[in-house]
């Protein structure tokens, strides 16, 4: 029987509270069952003792809290005592500035007052005669107390005072002073006060007091009318026209000079820096050729405590001219303040200016950030002067960007010349923000083993600023070529005056076979050129500016370090890099094996070096001015007859990158002439594959001649390779044919042009026919009036040939080119008897064969045929509106009855009516749209 049945009478989930109630009884025996055995009393023992260091740890905290809360107050009570202290100093010192101007100004006057006595002393005996025996006393005296009074005694100028234009007396009596001071002082030191007055007769004392008196009376006059013109400008600037203000300069510049206040001066020179609220370049350049006279005056601790904080109170300034104000004080006034002060505090100032959203703000602090850099006494803020160097380069506005380049860049190579690790240093930033700002973008495809995976996607942005750094570089080669120079490891050798052609093959085979460090050297093989590499590896082919720059780049290079270095490194590296062999074997094998390991190693990495590389070795590389006579030629025929012969006829679907690259080549004027002579040498090649291949590049040629140069050469080439007997060659001079047309309104080339396309259609053949019509629609935009009309005549003439025999096919490839020249056409001036006899029978023959036409060439020529026709159904709109009911529905009316005369003669379909006069003709951009409509249903469906 369990305990549960024993107790029946009882409810064991509730129990009453009496004494056999015992709260948590099973847990409790289940403790103390535990604790009866041997581990838990080790257990308990253990638990206990880390108990006790517990409470002993808390105790010790608790002290070290309350020993920190004492020292904590304690603190609290000495920097409370500190700022009381503080408070107390800054008031004496208050007072002791106030002090000192009033001394200041006792000492200016008893200064004056003594100099007018002393030139009244002279004036005096000098009208008595007694000049002489004065200077002769003076002499013994100073003879005897030379020697036994200091230096220190007579009497200096205070600094206070200065040189302006309202007290002459102080300038016109600095001489006397020299002069007579030493006298003075010698007397009283040597004699006392009484031996200085005995020698004065009762006259000159009386005189003496009067001239004291004069003195101070003209002194307190001073003081008097610095103060008004310190109280009254304020107020009279206001009223003072915008344009005569500048007048009142030089009353500004005296009170500030001349004042004993300094809040009062502080008043002053907020005006000046605020006499025209807005003013223009003219404006602020008289302004600060004030501030600049000013602070040669007051010197350069009146000028920290009193101009620049006129500066920093106007960086936020809501007016743009006042933020350039202050740009321009930063640069102007830089010279006449304490040499740490540049660095720190106007730098700052700048530095926030070139945060301005203001694009004329961030150019001032360009402007003047390269006036202040030659004023800095050392380097140690270089690192953060090129930061904002690289802010200003690589600025969106192109006027900033360009007065960084102008007047910053060669500040700073001026500044850091000492230090060739910071120009290292320079060069090396600039190459990494170039290489991040492409790697940054997004590649063309977003597939991996694609060419197209290495190229990038630039964005507006990273195209200026890969654009701007480019250039920094160019700018910076010279300076490369310096170091280089001077880091020569073969001084003895090579002497200076030999700089231009100081990269010998003397020298650089030398250097191959020393056992030297040149790193300075080595930096443009090793790190810039690499760097420059994998750049154009990154650009698509249409980053044609850029390509562009990194040739200028090159040329810049070669002509820099001469024909040696270009043959001898530049030439390998690029040579390697676009997959062809270059010798190596005259250099160090340390550069000749990082030049073996710029080879593309697999096809898609030859594909990437003949789109990428090809270019910059034709156009950088080949094309320098200092490569030696026919190397350009003799690479470009070799490169075309080889890829010609082994894997036919150049075409922009199998070669565009090669083609590509001979038309970037193209846009160098200067090599117009290499590549007309390689040129001609191809056409007159018995290769056919090589023939049509010319005829590619020529038209590749022909957008970046002049027409002496097309008239002359391009031209009768085109007509050797149109009269080939090849069909294949004859006809792939064609689209040449109709990009002269494109780029030339000449009318004796147009003629030529007409003559060789009359003998392209008189073959009769389809494919010609078919290429004719491409080439001069796609001209039609640019071309003559007269090519244009001859292109409607052959339209006309074409459409109404019988297509007995033709396949399909061709029907529909002939229509189509058909339509797209009666599209560009429309789009064009026609007149109106070339509309009515040309252009609607051209339409009309090609709506019937509606076979071959296309829907939506037929939908775009029927437009265009109503409204060419001359708009009958708008003309008879208009009429209604005009005319009254009657003659609506009268006789004789449009409406009226069937069975009448009048309807039946207007109803008789052949009837002799006479011919619609044409409407004017619509607006340009109209009929433009209305070319392009039929694209766009293709396009849509």
């Amino acid at each position: 029987m369990t305990f549960y049945e024993e107790v029946g009478d009882q409810d064991m989930n509730h129990w009453r509270n009496q004494a056999a109630h015992v709260p948590d009884a099973l847990r409790r025996y289940y403790l103390s069952f535990l604790a009866s055995t041997v581990d838990a009393a080790e257990e308990r023992s253990l638990l206990l003792s880390e108990n006790e260091s517990l409470l002993k740890d808390k105790e010790a905290l608790g002290e070290e809290v309350s020993s920190l809360t004492k020292s904590l107050e304690s603190i609290r009570k000495e920097a409370k005592e500190k700022d009381r202290q503080i408070r107390q100093l800054r008031e004496s010192l208050e007072m002791t500035q106030k002090e000192l101007n009033v001394n200041r100004a006792e000492m200016t006057s008893l200064k004056l007052e003594l100099e007018s006595m002393i030139s009244g002393r002279n004036h005096e005996r000098s009208q008595s005669g007694d000049i002489p025996a004065l200077e002769e006393r003076q002499i013994d005296v100073n003879g005897k107390a030379a020697d036994s009074v200091p230096r220190e005694d007579v009497v200096n100028e205070s600094p206070v005072t200065q040189s302006g234009p309202i007290s002459s007396t102080t300038d016109m009596s600095k001489e006397t002073m020299s002069s007579s001071g030493t006298l003075t002082n010698v007397y009283t030191e040597s004699n006392g006060e009484d031996g200085y007055k005995s020698m004065l007769t009762s006259d000159e004392l009386s005189s003496h007091e009067t001239r004291r008196d004069s003195v101070d009376e003209k002194h307190e006059t001073e003081l008097q009318t610095v103060q008004v013109l310190a109280d009254t400008l304020p107020k009279i600037v206001p009223y003072v026209l915008i344009n005569h203000r500048e007048e009142l300069l030089p009353l500004i510049m005296c009170a500030i000079e001349r004042h004993p206040e300094h809040t009062v001066r502080d008043s002053l020179t907020h005006t000046l820096f605020n006499l025209i609220k807005r003013p223009d370049e003219q404006q602020r350049r008289v302004i600060m050729d004030a501030c600049v006279s000013l602070a040669r005056n007051v010197g350069d601790i009146r000028s920290e405590t009193e101009l620049l904080p006129q500066c920093w109170e106007q960086i936020n300034h809501k007016y743009e001219e006042r933020r350039i104000l202050v740009a321009q004080s930063c640069g102007e006034l830089g010279q006449f303040v304490r040499a740490e002060t540049r660095p720190s505090l106007i730098l700052s100032i700048i530095q926030q200016l070139i945060e301005d959203e203001a694009t004329v703000v961030r150019e001032a602090a360009a402007q003047n950030l390269a006036l202040l850099l030659p004023l800095f006494p050392d380097l140690d803020k270089f690192f953060k002067v090129e930061e904002l160097v690289f802010q200003l380069v690589c600025d969106p506005a192109g006027i900033v960007v360009e007065a960084s380049l102008e007047q910053l860049i060669p500040a700073v190579v001026r500044w850091a010349k000492s230090e060739k690790q910071l120009i290292h240093h320079l060069l090396s930033a600039l190459i990494s923000r170039l290489l991040g700002s492409v790697q940054r973008c997004p590649p063309l495809s977003g597939v991996q083993d694609s060419l197209e995976f290495q190229l990038r996607i630039l964005g507006e942005r990273e195209r200026w600023v890969s654009d701007v750094l480019l250039r920094l570089l160019t700018q910076l080669l010279p300076e490369v070529r310096r170091v280089a120079i001077e880091s020569c490891p073969f001084p003895d050798i090579f002497p200076e005056e030999e700089e231009e052609a100081f990269f010998s093959d003397e020298l650089l085979g030398l250097y191959a076979r020393a056992n030297l460090q040149w790193p300075d050297f080595d930096w443009l093989p090793e790190d810039c050129f690499p760097a420059l590499l994998h750049l154009a590896c990154m650009l698509p082919p249409r980053e044609e500016g850029l390509r562009s720059r990194l040739a200028k780049l090159l040329l810049t290079a070669s002509n820099l370090f001469g024909g040696a270095y270009l043959m001898s490194i530049v030439l390998p590296i690029f040579l390697m890099a676009a997959g062809d062999y270059a010798d190596t074997s005259h250099l160090s094998s340390r550069l000749a094996n990082r030049i073996k390991g710029f080879k593309p190693l697999t096809p898609r990495a030859e594909q990437l070096a003949r789109t990428c590389v090809l270019p910059l070795l034709l156009a950088g590389v080949y094309g320098a001015p200092n490569m030696k006579e026919g190397y350009l030629a003799e690479y470009l025929k070799n490169l075309v007859l080889q890829s010609s012969v082994k894997q036919g006829a150049w075409t922009p679907v199998h070669t565009p990158e090669l083609i590509d690259a001979v038309r970037f080549l193209c846009t160098f004027n200067q090599q117009h002439t290499v590549i007309v002579g390689v040129l001609w040498e191809l056409v007159v090649n018995p290769n056919a594959n090589v023939k049509s291949t010319a005829a590619v590049l020529f038209k590749a040629l022909v957008p970046y001649v002049d027409l002496k140069l097309a008239q002359q050469q391009v031209l009768p080439a085109l007509v050797t390779l149109g009269s080939d007997p090849n069909l294949d060659v004859k006809y792939s001079s064609i689209e040449a044919f109709g990009t002269v047309a494109q780029h030339f309104k000449d009318e004796a080339v147009v003629d030529k042009i007409r003559v060789q396309m009359d003998a392209f259609l008189d073959d009769g053949d389809h494919e010609g026919t078919v290429a004719v019509m491409r080439a001069l629609a796609a001209a039609v935009p640019h071309t003559t009036p007269s090519l244009r009309d001859y292109l409607l005549q052959k339209l006309a003439m074409l459409s109404g040939a019988t297509t007995q025999g033709t396949t399909l096919i061709r029907r529909r490839e002939k229509v189509d080119v058909f339509c797209e020249a009666i599209r560009a056409l429309d789009a064009t001036e026609i007149s109106a008897g070339n509309v009515k006899d040309l252009l609607l029978p051209t339409i009309q023959n090609l709506l019937k064969d509606t076979d071959a036409l296309d829907p939506a060439h037929k939908e775009a020529l029927e437009v265009m045929q109503r409204e060419r026709s001359g708009g009958r159904l708008e003309s008879i709109s208009k009429h209604l509106k005009k005319t009254s009911m009657g003659g609506l529905f009268g006789e004789g009316g449009y409406l009226s009855a069937p069975g009448s005369p009048s309807s039946a003669t207007a109803s008789a379909p052949d009837s002799p009516q006479p011919a619609p006069s044409p409407q004017p003709e619509e607006g340009r951009l109209k009929r433009m749209m209305r070319a392009n409509f039929g694209e766009m249903i293709r396009g849509k469906s």
